[in-house]
């Protein structure tokens, strides 16, 4: 066995996924077990507008046992309690997705059939006054979990805004400081074994040649080993979600920050607003069949906070994935692997979920073809629940105002979110399966956010009186209100324990 481990893994691409695998890879495969060289040429700019995240990024701050107050002020951070989505439904409408739940189950029947029911007889307030994440966000407050049993604040669901570039740099200097080696260069050719086609190693500008056993290709878009190199293909989804650009440009601060990210729906897509510490971070996804780049850029520069702090620049996106995430000893990770726009803030969740699954699956030299096509089965369910999730957001809309609008509320939609749909219309269940990123508490938010309306509820809520029923539903709220207050501003909170330096 000892032969035939991973001496070596060599990365390709720094940026936020190829220095999230470094890190990883220094915490996890520890005494040595194997060489791990990053390369990246300063001359190729990465994408960096990868600024909002999901909760499941403490999970991935434990694992590197990460100070999380030294975290948030190296990358300029502030917290996240969910996303707004305004005039997605329909023009001067907006919601919530929060993190966290709403309310609490009773009688081992999800809290969300108590309140349908309530909802149904007109005796109930919209769903986010049962969630302390999206009170809470809405008056600007945050806090971490305390000590408190059988409270809300016990249980406080957060993730994080943060700038990309520091955050690579951040990694960067905990995966040297490790072990990891940073070469600089540009690879100018890849040299493959003539028998089995894996890759062996590849060349720099220089002439200098790294080899390696297990390549990790984190090189961005254009798939240097995945794709150039091995063919591996790419399956289209911009039948589904049509966007395919973006716009981004930072501007200056306009007041203390909101603990959420705002999504702006325009009239070909829409609009990213992530407040950090430092600056906001803007974007604009659009459909280039729906609106021309000039227009894009002008919408997006006549709806920022404060001034311009760069130059919008575009990045240029097909939305699907590779054939394989895994192909040969090559395993593709961030936007060499696929991309789905960041309407849900997925884009590093998929970093981390693809570097856990190749921890689970970290092979030897025999490379075995089973474990690979079981990586790659599991990385194709997880990225299609991903993108059914997003297509929701499109199709159940209102909005006819325009022809982008017309082209989504006319969408042909996969079969698992007509399933999910019609599951919830029917009875109000939401039924999480196949491993799926998002929970019930994530439908739920879009579902009702999006106008999908539920006919019925589950039967064992009738076992209660109506007047229980109202009785518990309300009692919740008034748990939900108090616990908000209880709760101090961000910038307080920040202030107190995690505020950045100014950057020069």
């Amino acid at each position: 066995m000892s032969d035939n481990r991973i001496r070596k893994i060599t990365i390709v691409g720094g940026g936020t996924a190829g220095w999230m695998t470094a890190a990883a890879c220094a915490k996890l495969l520890k005494n040595n077990f194997c060489e791990i060289e990053l390369v990246e040429s300063d001359a190729i700019a990465t994408i960096g507008v990868g600024e909002a995240t999901i909760p499941q990024m403490q999970l991935f701050n434990k694992v590197l046992d990460l100070d999380e107050d030294d975290f948030v002020k190296k990358t300029q951070a502030t917290f996240k309690l969910g996303i707004e989505f305004v005039d997605w439904t329909r023009l001067g409408h907006s919601y919530i997705h929060p993190f966290g739940s709403f309310g609490i189950n009773m009688e081992g029947v999800e809290f969300q059939h108590f309140w349908i029911k309530q909802l149904l007889k007109g005796k109930a307030p919209d769903i986010e006054a049962y969630s302390l994440a999206a009170v809470a966000a809405k008056q600007g407050r945050f806090m971490r979990s305390v000590n408190m049993p059988n409270s809300p604040l016990a249980d406080i669901h957060y993730a994080f805004h943060f700038d990309a570039g520091l955050y690579a740099k951040y990694l960067r200097e905990f995966s040297e400081q490790r072990g990891v080696k940073r070469t600089e260069g540009r690879i100018v050719e890849v040299k493959q074994n003539t028998d089995s086609g894996f890759v062996e190693s590849v060349v720099l500008e220089n002439g200098t040649v790294i080899e390696g056993d297990l390549f990790i290709d984190c090189s961005g878009f254009r798939g240097l080993l995945i794709e150039q190199t091995l063919k591996t293909g790419y399956e289209d989804w911009s039948d589904l979600l049509p966007c395919d650009r973006a716009i981004a440009v930072p501007c200056e601060n306009a007041g203390d920050p909101i603990p959420y990210t705002k999504s702006i729906a325009r009239p070909a897509g829409w609009q990213w607003r992530i407040p950090l510490q430092h600056r906001i971070g803007n974007g604009h996804v659009f459909s280039s069949r729906f609106m021309s780049e000039d227009e894009a850029t002008n919408i997006l520069l006549s709806n920022l906070d404060g001034e311009p702090l760069a130059e919008p620049r575009t990045i240029k996106f097909t939305t699907g994935k590779r054939k394989k995430y895994w192909n040969k000893n090559v395993v593709a990770i961030g936007l060499a692997s696929g991309f789905i726009e960041p309407l849900e803030s997925t884009s590093i969740h998929l970093i981390q979920s693809t570097i856990a699954r190749l921890f689970s699956f970290f092979p030897t030299k025999d490379f075995s073809e089973t474990e690979i096509d079981t990586f790659n089965r599991l990385s194709d369910i997880e990225m299609e629940r991903v993108r059914d999730f997003i297509v929701l957001h499109y199709a159940a809309t209102e909005r006819n105002d325009t022809p982008f609008w017309d082209y989504c509320r006319n969408l042909e939609l996969p079969e698992f979110l007509k399933r999910k749909i019609a599951l919830y219309e029917s009875s109000g269940r939401i039924i999480r399966q196949d491993e799926e990123l998002f929970n019930e508490t994530s439908w739920l938010a879009v579902f009702h956010g999006q106008g999908i309306k539920p006919r019925g509820y589950h039967p064992i809520v009738d076992t209660l009186s109506p007047e229980e029923v109202e009785y518990r539903v309300n009692s919740v709220r008034n748990v939900i209100e108090n616990s908000a207050k209880e709760m101090p501003l961000q910038k307080d909170f920040i202030d107190k324990y995690c505020r950045a330096e100014k950057l020069m």
